[in-house]
């Protein structure tokens, strides 16, 4: 359609030009004025066709960037809650509860050593020693102050900016993934593309539901995290952000 609407113009121009050499006088006038009406008409559609398209990307670019910071504080809040628990959360509000009251502990390690008394026995009385390392608790600092300090955005975050409906949340999901015999946690924020677009045209949002580019987000969400993989970073490329 784009390219029918590109090359229209240049088509009626050729056709003025065949009437202008081979068309009767009388019949000139009224043929002329009605392809110069269609080529301003295609003039304008091709016109608006590039500028909506370019008003589409400012505005899921500005979109996007919202969002993902409402996604970065998801990643951190699970990162937090995985350190603490040793679990991701798939409850929002467990993991905003988690947020209020749950601390880090702050530990220091240091290197010692012990009377090791099974060798000292075994040699006969000659004292032998075994290095071990002893974890100290320094004290505690709660999370809510360590991520948001004063900020109590992390009551908000799970909502989707821009959405239809303001209690619109961002699908969770959590568990484990086996590699290797080992159950390791894994985590998933995302929300459709067309959530965050959705009073935009129908066309653009399906086009951008096919990007595959390397300075676009790839398929028809934006997420942080997996459920297939371990993988805790966002599916946009960096020019959205200056932090993965």
């Amino acid at each position: 359609m784009k390219i029918l609407l590109f090359l229209s113009p240049f088509i009626a121009i050729g056709i003025v030009y065949y009437i202008n050499t081979r068309m009767q006088d009388k019949h000139k006038p009224y043929v002329l004025g009605s392809l110069w009406m269609l080529i301003l008409i295609f003039a304008s559609l091709l016109f608006t066709s590039i500028y909506d398209e370019i008003k589409f990307d400012e505005i899921k670019n500005a979109r996007y960037q919202v969002v993902i910071k409402n996604l970065k504080d998801i990643r951190d809040t699970q990162l937090a809650h995985r350190t603490v628990k040793g679990v991701f959360q798939n409850n929002w509000d467990s993991l905003v509860k988690f947020v209020e009251i749950d601390s880090f502990t702050i530990t220091q390690r240091r290197d010692s050593s012990v009377l090791d008394k099974e060798m000292t026995k075994r040699y006969g009385g000659v004292k032998t020693y075994k290095d071990i390392v002893i974890v100290d608790t320094l004290g505690f600092v709660s999370v809510k102050d360590s991520l948001f300090g004063f900020d109590n955005r992390y009551e908000t975050m799970m909502y989707v900016p821009f959405s239809k409906n303001d209690d619109t949340k961002f699908e969770l999901k959590a568990g484990f993934l086996n590699q290797n015999g080992i159950d390791i946690a894994v985590f998933e924020a995302l929300v459709k593309k067309r959530v965050i677009l959705h009073d935009q045209s129908l066309n653009l949002i399906l086009k951008e539901n096919q990007v595959q580019s390397v300075d676009g987000v790839n398929g028809a969400s934006l997420k942080i995290g997996s459920m297939d993989e371990v993988n805790t970073n966002g599916n946009w490329p960096k020019n959205y952000s200056k932090d993965k």
